[in-house]
C-alpha cells in the first residue's frame, strides 16, 4: 500500500460526524412550538397511526401562509422532538438548593419586609440603649453631680437633705433598686431647682378664684385648718411652679398655686380685707431668695401646705 493510500484511510477513520445546521435546529424548535399551540391538531394526527404525513402537509400549509418554506426533514425532526419531549424545560427536583434559589428569585417581594423588620428592630434597640442602658450606666455619675451641686450651698437644711438623699440612692444602687435610686436623683434635682429659684409669694386675689379655704382634718372632726392660697411670681411677673409637700397625703407636687396653713385670726383678717372692697391690700405673703430652701414669710404660717381644694 502506498503512503498516499495509508493517509487517505486514516483520514476517513477520523472524519467528524456532520453537524446539523443551526437554522434547521431553530426551525425544528419553531415547529415544536407550533405543534404545542395547536394541541388539538397534534392529538388527532399523532394518535392515528400513519397520519404523520397528513400532519406534515398541514404544517407545510401553516408555514406557507407565513411565507416560510420548511423542508420535510425539519418537519420530521420537529414531530420527532415533540414525541420525545425535546426542547421542553423540566424543572429540577425539589431540594434545599432549589428552595434557596426560589427565595432569591422572589427577593423583591419578601426583601422589603425583611429590611423593614430589621430597621424596626434596630430602632427599638437604639431607643432601649439610649433611654435605658445609657442612663442606667451613668446613674452613679449623675447622682454624684447632683449631690455636689447642692452640698456647696449656704443652706444647712439643704445640705442635710442632700446628704440623706445621696445616702438613700447609694443604698438603693447596692441593692439593685434602680427605681429608688432614680427617685432619689429626681429629689436631688428638685432640691437644686428649689434653691435656684427666687420669687415673691403673693396671695391669689382674682375674680372667680378663692383666696383662702378651710378644711376639717380627718384626725379631729371638731377642728378646722385654715389656709391662704398663694402663688410664686418671678421678677418678670411669670408664675413659677414650685415643689410643695401636701400635708394631707405626704406627696411632693410641682404646683403654681398652693395653700399655706395659718391661724384662724390671720385667715379672718385677710378675709375681711377682701370682703371690704373685693381687693386684698397686703397681698405679699413672703419672699424666696436664691440659695435658700424656704421663703421668708411676712405673714405668720406653720409652713404646712395643701395642693388641692
Amino acid at each position: 500500500m502506498s503512503a498516499g493510500a495509508v493517509t487517505t484511510a486514516v483520514s476517513g477513520d477520523v472524519e467528524p460526524k456532520h453537524k446539523q445546521p443551526l437554522d434547521d435546529v431553530m426551525l425544528a424548535m419553531d415547529v415544536v412550538d407550533t405543534l404545542r399551540r395547536r394541541r388539538r391538531l397534534v392529538e388527532r394526527e399523532l394518535d392515528a397511526e400513519g397520519r404523520e404525513q397528513d400532519l406534515k402537509q398541514r404544517l407545510h400549509k401553516i408555514y406557507a401562509t407565513q411565507g416560510i418554506e420548511v423542508p420535510d426533514h425539519v418537519l420530521e425532526e420537529g414531530v420527532a422532538a415533540l414525541k420525545e419531549e425535546r426542547f421542553v424545560y423540566s424543572p429540577p427536583p425539589e431540594s434545599l438548593a432549589t428552595r434557596l434559589a426560589s427565595l432569591y428569585v422572589r427577593r423583591a417581594s419578601w426583601g422589603k419586609w425583611v429590611i423593614a423588620s430589621l430597621a424596626g428592630l434596630l430602632v427599638a434597640w437604639l431607643i432601649y440603649h439610649f433611654t435605658v442602658v445609657v442612663p442606667r450606666t451613668q446613674l452613679p455619675e449623675r447622682l454624684d453631680a447632683a449631690y455636689q451641686s447642692v452640698v456647696n450651698v449656704e443652706s444647712d437644711e439643704a445640705r442635710r437633705q442632700a446628704e440623706q438623699l445621696y445616702k438613700t440612692a447609694g443604698t438603693a444602687l447596692k441593692q439593685g433598686d434602680e427605681e429608688a435610686a432614680q427617685t432619689a436623683l429626681q429629689s436631688l434635682h428638685d432640691l437644686r431647682s428649689t434653691l435656684e429659684q427666687a420669687y415673691t409669694l403673693q396671695i391669689v386675689s382674682r375674680p372667680g378664684e378663692k383666696s383662702g379655704v378651710w378644711r376639717v382634718p380627718d384626725a379631729n372632726p371638731n377642728a378646722r385648718n385654715y389656709y391662704i392660697i398663694v402663688e410664686a411670681l418671678a421678677a418678670d411677673g411669670r408664675t413659677l411652679q414650685v415643689p410643695v409637700v401636701n400635708e394631707e397625703n405626704g406627696r411632693t407636687e410641682r404646683v403654681s398655686k398652693w395653700g399655706l396653713r395659718v391661724e384662724k385670726a390671720v385667715f379672718e383678717r385677710i378675709a375681711a380685707d377682701k370682703q371690704d372692697d373685693g381687693i386684698i391690700q397686703q397681698r405679699q405673703f413672703g419672699t424666696k431668695q436664691s440659695g435658700r430652701l424656704k421663703p421668708d414669710y411676712r405673714i405668720p404660717t406653720s409652713g404646712a401646705a395643701i395642693t388641692q381644694w
